[in-house]
């Protein structure tokens, strides 16, 4: 066997091939960087006439869809045939289908999430037992973050399936407190002075107007409802500054704690 002269005939068709290699690295890295460059320019571009949410939606797509024609582009030149392989791919892509019919589920639940439009980027919403911002809604899954800072990641089927609560779509949210008084308290002017000092707490609107009334009794006395109103940027501070607002007028009012009395009577 003639071992130069097969290594003198590899050599040209490996220096080929390693020019390929390289052209091919090559055009991916400059394709990949075209991508998210044009990427960003779709979400940018369709920002006005739409909004975040429909932007960062259609540029996840675009990026998809450029990504396939980049391999496919990478195929051809390496010389493979891309019409059999857009066929091969479109065979695997309907057998993937049928193996994950949840991830195609997700997907048209993104559409019609963007159809229907319950939320956008930056709510504040409760959907699949989950409580957070709305950070991004992508082509399968929609990320959250909570309130304790964790990303979490939803699929937009689960969100579609279940119910979602909207905070931010409203002007204004209700805080709801209660403040337990003694039977020897004078209700009425517990409700006069909690409705004074719940003015006085920075971002609770003016209309409507705090609602402080008899929820219910209990052995110690009557329950008292306090009930503010602010936006949801501002419910954690109104929600503490009231609990704070219920002790302090409770204290400056010299009103006893809340104690059960048990009449005992001696037979004879």
């Amino acid at each position: 066997m003639d071992i130069q002269g097969v290594a003198q005939s590899a050599i040209p068709l490996l220096t080929q091939l390693g020019l390929k290699v390289v052209g091919a690295l090559i055009l991916w890295v400059i394709g990949r960087k075209l991508i998210a460059l044009g990427r960003r320019l779709v979400v940018r571009s369709l920002k006005y006439p739409f909004d975040q949410t429909v932007a960062t939606y259609i540029g996840t797509a675009v990026s998809v869809v450029l990504n396939i024609a980049l391999i496919i582009a990478i195929l051809g030149f390496f010389g493979i045939e891309t019409t059999s392989f857009a066929a091969l791919m479109a065979g695997v892509g309907i057998a993937i289908g049928a193996a994950w019919s949840g991830l195609l589920a997700n997907l048209a639940a993104g559409v019609f999430l963007l159809i229907l439009r319950p939320f956008k980027v930056g709510d504040f919403i409760s959907a699949g037992g989950i409580l957070g911002t709305v950070e991004e809604i992508g082509l399968f899954v929609t990320s959250l973050t909570t309130l304790d800072n964790i990303r979490t990641f939803l699929g937009n089927g689960k969100i579609l399936g279940d119910n979602i609560q909207n905070f931010t779509a409203t002007p204004y949210r209700r805080v709801d407190l209660v403040a337990q008084l003694d039977n020897s308290v004078n209700h009425a002017e517990a409700i006069r002075l909690l409705r004074e000092r719940l003015r006085r707490i920075p971002n609770v609107v003016p209309q409507p107007a705090p609602d402080v009334e008899i929820l219910t009794f209990t052995p110690l006395g009557p329950v008292l409802a306090v009930r503010p109103y602010c936006h949801n940027d501002h419910y954690w501070q109104v929600y503490f500054d009231t609990n704070r607002a219920i002790c302090e007028v409770g204290g400056d009012a010299g009103f006893p704690a809340p104690q059960q009395h048990v009449l005992v009577r001696s037979g004879k």
